[in-house]
């Protein structure tokens, strides 16, 4: 990609296409204003010059953009965006500010954000801090007064590339171009090592459920022995482990390094495969991992979420390939074939799965309506399953949350009649998923 473009610099209040500069009435110089400057650097040659937010710091990674209006809090601590630097293609950010609730890991693992305004006076009765300080605070760095627009019609055209975004004083162009064409790609880190937790920690059913499940609005619910799932750690978002919890279920949260027997050897009534970020096939240990408990325990539920949909898909022989610009938003629909329905979905995913490359046991089950990609799997014969988006949403629609209900259907059926009833069940009725 490199050398296909020259520098090409973008100032606030302009627009630039790939290769021509069309400039405001008024351009105003980032020189003359009080606030810091920041500078975002593409490997292809575009240049955005804007002001900086958050933290005083300079990255270079995967440049990526998010169509969702809102969960900025939730993006932004979603460890599936670790080694990537997101532009939110809606102009305002920061507007609720940020509060205790909301994040969906213990960090912000995003290398970089890029906006085209920052509130900075957020108004909502949960906010405790606003989008800068939290920046600050995780040590990442952002830009503002950019033309986001143009950003992302850069990016539908070219591809998502490697960029450098820096609030550093004194840098140049030419210094983060350099960086930029010289920086490892998505693929080149394993970055969910970066992500994972360190230890095993368990969860116990919450005391009240919130509803999400009508199984457990039930008296009876109550008097059952909460199912054992495992979730296998690839970068999980705490509203994975908030779903099974509000359906009942004791969840035993186990590092991407566990191996099969480490699994197996906590007793599952089913395990989850968790979203994460990059590329599948820099993970072949967690391929192995999955391979192991498939072999070990043909009958035992499984069910995979984006990246463990991905890691599932490898593990049956399957490949995966890099999308041009990938899926990231709360807006894309998918359809379940089996039905015809349509549901709008949330997705966070630059890879996808070959379909060629499925073996004659594995059948589609989802698809995306935009461009027809894989977004659902299914084994005909054994419990598993897995989907390319996020039942659990946060942000987004939650269509898909009864997901985590037919899972546990499956691990309750093994639990009444034992898991080889289960797989029995599951092989005589093709449509459960």
């Amino acid at each position: 990609m490199a050398g296909r473009l020259s520098l090409t610099l973008c100032l606030p209040g302009e627009y630039t296409s790939s290769n021509t500069q069309v400039v405001g009435e008024r351009v105003k110089s980032m020189f003359t204003d009080e606030r810091r400057s920041a500078l975002l650097v593409l490997e292809t040659g575009m240049v955005l010059q804007g002001w900086a937010v958050g933290a005083e710091a300079e990255n270079a990674g995967e440049i990526v953009f998010s169509t969702g209006m809102t969960g900025y809090q939730e993006i932004l601590t979603d460890p599936s965006y670790a080694g990537q630097i997101i532009t939110f293609t809606y102009p305002l950010i920061g507007n609720c500010g940020i509060n205790r609730d909301d994040s969906e890991s213990r960090r912000s693992f995003a290398l970089g954000l890029v906006v085209r305004e920052a509130a900075t006076a957020p108004s909502h009765w949960r906010s405790e801090q606003t989008l800068d300080s939290f920046l600050r605070s995780q040590g990442v760095p952002g830009i503002e007064g950019v033309d986001t627009r143009a950003l992302v019609r850069h990016l539908r055209e070219f591809g998502t590339c490697r960029a450098v975004i820096s609030t550093l004083p004194g840098r140049t162009a030419g210094e983060l171009l350099a960086m930029a064409r010289q920086a490892p790609t998505i693929s080149d880190t394993d970055w969910v090592a970066r992500v994972t937790g360190e230890s095993v920690q368990t969860y116990e059913p919450v005391a009240a459920p919130t509803g999400d499940s009508a199984d457990n609005s039930r008296p009876e619910a109550a008097a059952r022995i909460p199912p054992h799932i495992v979730l296998y750690d690839l970068g999980a978002k705490y509203s994975q482990i908030r779903m099974l919890q509000q359906r009942g279920c004791r969840v035993t949260v186990v590092p991407a390094r566990a191996s099969a027997d480490e699994i197996l050897s906590f007793h599952p009534d089913g395990v989850l495969i968790s979203n994460g970020p990059g590329d599948p096939q820099a993970i072949p240990y967690a391929v192995e991992t999955v391979r192991g408990i498939i072999k070990e325990r043909p009958e035992l539920p499984i069910f995979g979420i984006c990246l463990g949909h991905q890691v599932l898909a490898l593990a049956f022989g399957a490949r995966t390939y890099k999308l041009k610009y990938g899926h990231r938003g709360a807006n894309h629909p998918v359809v379940e074939l089996s039905t015809g329905r349509a549901y709008m979905t949330s997705q966070n995913h630059g890879f996808a799965v070959d379909e060629s490359s499925l073996p004659s046991d594995i059948v589609v089950t989802h698809r995306e309506l935009n461009d027809g990609t894989v977004e659902g799997l299914r084994h005909k014969t054994r419990p598993i399953f897995s989907i390319q988006y996020h039942p659990e949403a946060m942000p987004g629609p939650q269509d898909a949350a009864y997901f985590f209900d037919r899972f546990l259907e499956l691990v309750r059926g093994g639990q009444a009649g034992g898991n080889a009833a289960g797989a029995a069940a599951w092989a005589a009725n093709s449509e459960v998923v």
